[in-house]
Formats: C-alpha cells, structure tokens, sequence
C-alpha cells in the first residue's frame, strides 16, 4: 500500500499531505482556511461539524492546510490554504468524503466549477432562485462513488 492509499500524498515539492478526521481543538485552523478562501462559513456550524467527526482536514508539516465541512452528503465548504493551491489538496479531502459518504453534493459558482468537474461531478445550472441578486450564476454537482 503506497502513502496515497493511506490518506497521505506528495504535493510536488515533497511536503506530505495527510487527509484525517478534524478536532474541535482545531476551529481557528480550519475557519483561518475557510476564510482565506472567501468562505462563509459559520464558526458556530464549523465547530458543531468538528463535534460530530463531520469535518475533514488536510495537514502537512504540522498544520492544516486545507478543510471540508459536511452536513450529510452535502459539501457545506471546502477550501485549501493559498500557498498549498492547486496541488490537490482540496481533490484528497473530496475523495476522502466521497469514501466516508459514498455520494456528495455541492452547490458552487462559476469561478470553482473547473475543480467540480475535474472531480467528476455531474453538474447543472441552477435556476438562481437563491436570493443572492448578484446575477452570479450558480450550480449543483452530484459525485457517486462508483
């Protein structure tokens, strides 16, 4: 078995990644993550997922460095540090969800559809119901672990 297989992998510049269930002594790490990302995530939804084992983080030499939230089968938030996108990161905490779940569901804008579909996702245009008036267009992906 090879280090991706037990939920750790190489980002290129040989700093592993691994991929592990979040503990609530971690909410500034995971939320500093969520932030950076431009994320509305709640603290006080993040630290119940952190309760609940509902919340991945990806940590390389120490820190976190990347986090999913769920609520379900629904992708509440994930996001990578800034230095560590683009290395896959946000793909190993995905496909660790899709291994705990077995089927997830994002809703997402057009700026990170590109990630989704790299994934995998089946996705459609959503019909922009969402209150947001901000003329973004707006989508849902569903990925299954097949």
């Amino acid at each position: 078995m090879d280090d991706t297989e037990r939920g750790r992998a190489t980002d290129g510049v040989g700093d592993a990644t691994t991929v592990r269930e979040g503990d609530p002594d971690e909410l500034v790490a995971v939320m500093r993550v969520f932030d950076a990302g431009l994320l509305e995530a709640d603290a006080g939804e993040v630290r119940d997922r952190l309760a609940a084992g509902d919340c991945l983080v990806a940590e390389a030499s120490g820190r976190v460095v990347g986090a999913l939230a769920l609520d379900g089968d629904y992708i509440d938030a994930v996001a990578a540090s800034p230095s560590r996108r683009g290395r896959g990161v946000g793909t190993r905490l995905v496909r660790a969800a899709l291994d705990r779940r077995g089927r997830l569901v994002a809703d997402f804008d057009e700026g990170v559809r590109p990630f989704y579909e790299a994934l995998g996702f089946d996705i459609e245009e959503r019909d922009g119901g969402d209150g947001r008036g901000d003329g973004e267009r707006r989508f849902r992906g569903v990925l299954r672990d097949e």
